[in-house]
């Protein structure tokens, strides 16, 4: 029987993580955490195995040379969990694979059917058939909570933040803009849209909980302080389509993804307004429930596709 000095698997993980990125900040960005939750890793780490792992100075953390062996033995250990891990997952393929994915509406629409089609081929190129994909488009506030409940396997969300109590990867940047008709007045403005104008002009916007409509209050209050008033919408609609067809039609300005609106920018139907003061890049992250990476299977295998097609485009 083990001893209870064995650190668990995902605690390794984090040691691991602080020995192959050199320091504590850097760990925590590559878990999606934070540097205090590493560091609080670290010490439950050190109490239970019973020896300094980590020396902590003014000027940064590095590991002990205590810690170099911990983590050597770690490494090793995590090396043939994988091997078990992919093993389990392979026993139980005998069915037709099935991933449950969640995305925000922009990365359904935009990003995720190219995303799978490169699933799939990565699958062909194995010899492998193709998954059944179940692929549900929402808010990004209702696919954290899907990822939550174990409803499904991954999920994808865009938004200044990663969720709360969920593991999280960035997997792009994606840019907002404020778009309107050819006919509005702001068609033809000269000078750059401030956060103060575009706080009190009532817009075409998603839902609340989209993640492009908390991107954008987010950055308002960023620029024009926590107590910043936003003007109600003038339209608050579920999809990213219904917002664009409602500007395209003559309604008031909106604030869209620049990936959905580049077509009709691109053919004059749309027009994008600029602003002054104001951050509308916002990051994309793919979201799960355990460890620092997806449970080995489907789930991981799309998150590796993402990430190689995200780096390509860098």
């Amino acid at each position: 029987m083990l001893s209870s000095h064995l650190p668990e698997l995902s605690a390794l993980q984090v040691l691991l993580a602080v020995a192959q990125t050199g320091s504590l900040n850097a760990a925590a960005a590559e878990l999606g955490v934070s540097q205090q939750a590493v560091s609080a890793r670290i010490s439950s780490i050190e109490a239970q195995v019973g020896v300094a792992l980590l020396t902590r100075t003014p000027r940064g953390s590095s590991l002990t040379p205590q810690g170099v062996v911990v983590a050597a033995w770690a490494a090793r250990l995590l090396e043939v969990a994988g091997e078990v891990d992919a093993g389990i997952a392979s026993l139980r393929a005998g069915k037709k694979a099935r991933l449950r994915v969640s995305a925000s509406l922009t990365i359904a629409e935009q990003l995720l059917p190219g995303w799978l089609v490169a699933l799939s081929a990565e699958a062909a190129s194995r010899g492998q058939s193709s998954a059944e994909v179940v692929l549900t488009a929402t808010n990004s506030a209702e696919v954290a909570a899907q990822v939550r409940a174990g409803q499904v396997d991954l999920g994808f969300v865009e938004g200044p933040t990663a969720p709360r109590g969920l593991r999280s990867r960035s997997v792009g940047r994606d840019r907002l803009l404020i778009v309107v008709s050819p006919e509005h007045p702001w068609a033809r403005r000269q000078r750059p849209l401030s956060a103060a104008e575009l706080a009190r002009t009532p817009l075409v916007t998603r839902e609340a909980g989209s993640g492009t409509r908390g991107a954008l209050e987010a950055a308002l209050r960023l620029a024009l302080g926590a107590e910043a008033k936003i003007a109600a919408p003038a339209l608050a609609l579920s999809t990213t389509a219904a917002v664009r067809a409602a500007v395209l039609a003559g309604g008031a300005p909106a604030v869209v993804s620049e990936l959905a609106v580049g077509e009709d920018l691109a053919a004059g139907r749309l027009r994008s307004v600029a602003t002054s003061g104001l951050d509308l890049a916002r990051t994309l992250r793919a979201v799960w429930v355990g460890g620092s990476t997806p449970p080995a299977g489907l789930a991981r295998d799309l998150l590796a596709v993402v990430v190689t097609r995200s780096n390509y485009r860098r």
